[in-house]
């Protein structure tokens, strides 16, 4: 048995699968949102705020010493930073990136591609991650689970 929590697929390359759906059923079915200049700078001021967000998830991790790939071990339970929040502060972070990239385009199908990366992730990654690090660090991780919620 391998020591990660064998996931569907790496949760980036899913993100940006979920964007070029998005932007693949925008080319078929155009869908052009209103407000241009505000709908821009929203877009990117989201994808910005998704980019600090992750940023400050990834360097939780690095302090903490543990790995941020999903292919590699987890070497402990993360409960500061942004994880003290929420569980899954990165999965957030590209579920907006994907709506502010959307909004920013002015595509209403690159901002419902959300709402199937959320639900991939959730059963693909997500709960993959859960029993492996449930498996890994159980006390730890049941004290974590049961203190800080699954999205916000």
């Amino acid at each position: 048995m391998s020591d990660n929590p064998g996931v569907i697929a790496p949760p980036p390359l899913l993100a940006l699968g979920a964007i070029a759906i998005g932007f693949g059923l925008d080319a078929l079915w155009p869908t052009t949102l209103p407000w241009r200049e505000e709908r821009i700078v929203g877009g990117i001021a989201l994808f910005l705020a998704a980019g600090v967000l992750a940023g400050w998830a990834f360097a939780t991790f690095r302090n903490a010493g543990t790995n941020v790939p999903t292919r590699r071990p987890s070497t402990t339970v993360v409960s500061v930073g942004p994880y003290r929040f929420s569980r899954n502060p990165i999965y957030i972070a590209m579920a907006a990136a994907i709506v502010g990239v959307g909004i920013a385009a002015g595509s209403a199908w690159v901002i419902a591609m959300a709402v199937p990366f959320l639900i991939v992730i959730d059963r693909g990654v997500i709960a993959r991650e859960e029993r492996y690090l449930s498996g890994k660090f159980a006390a730890d991780y049941g004290a974590y689970r049961g203190r800080v919620r699954r999205w916000i």
